[in-house]
């Protein structure tokens, strides 16, 4: 039986025009009847390595019974010289995270897909056991099953405090083997049995995965990478979603 976690993420390819550029990994989200595609900002614009994507890709399965049938379907990420996404800002500077409206009439009738939901959000708040065992659901490289369309997952652990942010950032560390691809994949944990959640994965959504981090002063030819990561909290997707006029979050860049 397939998880339905698995269908929660979808593979984000970046293009300037029709010149491919990067891979990147992205979920979807749901509140309010409306639907979001989750990535990370830097994925559709970066300018320390001068990205700057005009459109992306999303890979979507369209047809419940033959998972091998997938389609690809374009975002255009600028409408009359205007960002389509939203991003955050909070007191320590720019939150990389960034969420994309999308229109459900415009995608494929048949579109087979999962979304997480404001029930599925842990927040900083929530207790969680440094240690805890996490999983990351992505892209590493751009690998999948390129036969069912699949993300892979990478086991991962709470590397710091939950709801403690790392050096004054609103990220917080799990420790894993990532890669470039990863980016924009969902950080989540397994919930209990006790725990009630909507209708969806039976996993809570903790952040969105962001870098790997590593040490300046690391002597690359004597010390490995730390092996540690960046994942935002994902209750920053409450206000990146929030349609009302106290939202903090910024359309564009």
């Amino acid at each position: 039986m397939l998880e339905s976690i698995l269908l929660t993420a979808t593979r984000v390819l970046t293009f300037a025009g029709q010149r491919p550029l990067t891979n990147a990994s992205g979920f979807f989200f749901e509140r309010d009847n409306r639907l979001y595609l989750v990535t990370s900002r830097h994925v559709v614009f970066d300018e320390p390595s001068k990205h700057f994507p005009d459109r992306i890709e999303i890979e979507l399965h369209d047809d419940a019974e033959n998972l091998s049938a997938s389609t690809h379907f374009s975002i255009l990420l600028y409408r009359n010289g205007k960002a389509v996404w939203r991003q955050g800002l909070d007191s320590a500077g720019e939150i990389d995270v960034a969420v994309i409206e999308l229109d459900r009439s415009a995608l494929p009738k048949s579109a087979v897909f999962k979304v997480f939901t404001p029930g599925h959000i842990y927040g900083p708040q929530d207790e969680i056991e440094i240690g805890s065992p996490l999983i990351v659901v992505g892209f590493p490289l751009g690998f999948h099953d390129t036969l069912h369309h699949m993300p892979v997952v990478r086991h991962a652990g709470l590397a710091s405090s939950f709801g403690l942010r790392f050096q004054g950032e609103g990220y917080f560390l799990t420790d894993a083997r990532t890669h470039s691809g990863t980016s924009g994949a969902p950080v989540v944990i397994k919930c209990s049995q006790l725990e009630k959640v909507d209708d969806g994965p039976r996993w809570k959504l903790l952040g969105v995965h962001s870098a790997r981090l590593d040490v300046g002063t690391r002597n690359i030819k004597i010390d490995e990478a730390l092996g540690l990561n960046c994942a935002w909290y994902a209750d920053i997707l409450m206000i990146l979603t929030d349609k009302g006029p106290s939202s903090n979050g910024n359309s564009g860049c």
